[in-house]
């Protein structure tokens, strides 16, 4: 009886990671989605006038986050059935670069890293995710001020650890120490998924991701919020 009992409550619980996991993806889907729709809709506008070379860089445009909703799926879906990553050694500069490549809104950028190459071996859409997740969050934090992100970003004892900090409103103290829980939130509309699937990417890279208390977040203006990645080193 107690196996039939542990072997249901394991049943339980990967259903409902995956549960979570299908709501993520629906949430990051709904994002790529919209852009596919805005430039479906100006591309058609264009060949309405007779204008293809005009509607051109649209279709470019849903080409590409056509290819991009699909690697949502496989690798959300991978992570939710336990693969292992198809990790790469990659430049983290380049990883953020990708996190901030479709932000809709803008946003100030304030960057150090030491050194400047700093490699960690990572799946690489993944980990873009990750970090677009948090700059996103920042952003619509503040809105509609364009808020100022901050990412420090450094090696310890072979572990890099990037910090990102923004000078918004802040994490209220009521859910502080539930924000990386699904559907935990402080922003009207908002879904409270991404955090917790930030909180996914993070542990399936051997990591972890912390909210800093503001007294010990020396990189925000206060209140602000700084989150703590700690990943492997590429060595």
């Amino acid at each position: 009886m107690r196996e039939l009992a542990d072997e249901r409550e394991e049943t339980r619980e990967r259903l409902v990671v995956i549960g979570e996991i299908a709501a993520e993806v629906a949430h990051e889907l709904r994002n790529v989605l919209q852009i596919i729709s805005a430039s479906a809709y100006v591309a058609r506008q264009d060949v309405d006038r007779g204008d293809a070379t005009a509607a051109k860089p649209h279709v470019v445009k849903i080409e590409k986050h056509t290819r991009i909703a699909h690697a949502i799926v496989d690798d959300l879906m991978g992570l939710a059935r336990g693969e292992p990553l198809q990790s790469e050694p990659i430049l983290l500069v380049d990883a953020i670069a990708v996190a901030r490549d479709d932000l809709a809104e803008a946003a100030a950028w304030d960057d150090t890293f030491e050194p400047r190459g700093i490699r960690l071996r990572a799946h690489p859409g993944l980990l873009a995710r990750m970090f677009h997740v948090l700059y996103e969050n920042a952003i619509h934090a503040s809105a509609p001020r364009v808020p100022t992100i901050v990412t420090r970003a450094r090696i310890e004892s072979g572990r890099v650890v990037i910090e990102v900090a923004d000078d918004g409103p802040g994490v209220p103290e009521a859910i502080a120490a539930r924000i990386f829980e699904p559907l935990v939130t402080a922003r009207a509309g908002g879904t409270g998924l991404g955090l917790s699937l930030a909180r996914r990417i993070a542990m399936a890279h051997a990591g972890a991701i912390t909210l800093l208390d503001p007294v010990a977040s020396p990189g925000a203006t206060p209140p602000g919020a700084t989150f703590r990645v700690e990943l492997p080193g590429s060595g």
